[in-house]
């Protein structure tokens, strides 16, 4: 069943504010597998110039992923969660997060098309400051497989 195409331009409400901190960047460094310095000392990121620490630039997955789900799991959508594959994640950054941002995020349905029976869902999920500073812009495209021949025979969805 194809997603429902009014969806495209629908905003949802901002997330609750996340509150980035120290250790939520270094175990998120560690999680990747990043050593750079600047994620978990002081002393190394300032003399990058940065006032703290810094978060990787995919730490922003941890506040736009929630965001997300406020789409993915609405049922008027019609999304199949079972189906989905993440096909493609990109950021845009203002600056990195650092430790003390309080951060909400607000995600936007960009676009849905069909290919080959495959829906295609991207979602644009603008991070911002309580106060209102942009930090991070992130754009997401889920594809929700088409059944296959073996699973439409089999009645299987």
């Amino acid at each position: 069943m194809a997603l429902d195409q009014s969806f495209v331009g629908r905003t949802y409400p901002p997330t609750p504010a996340y509150e980035v901190g120290r250790e939520k960047i270094r175990e998120f460094a560690e999680a990747i597998g990043d050593p750079n310095p600047a994620y978990r000392d002081p002393e190394a990121a300032k003399a990058l110039g940065h006032p703290d620490v810094v978060a990787p630039p995919t730490f922003p997955i941890v506040i736009s992923m929630p965001a997300a789900d406020q789409v993915v799991y609405d049922p008027a959508l019609g999304l199949d969660w079972s189906r989905v594959v993440h096909g493609d994640q990109r950021f845009n950054h203002e600056r990195p997060m650092r430790p003390g941002d309080r951060v909400e995020a607000v995600v936007t349905v960009d676009s849905i098309k069909t290919f080959a029976g495959n829906d295609m869902i991207t979602l644009v999920t603008v991070m911002s400051t309580v106060e209102g500073e942009l930090i991070s812009t992130a754009r997401a495209l889920l594809v929700a497989r088409a059944e296959s021949a073996d699973e439409k025979s089999e009645g299987r969805s």
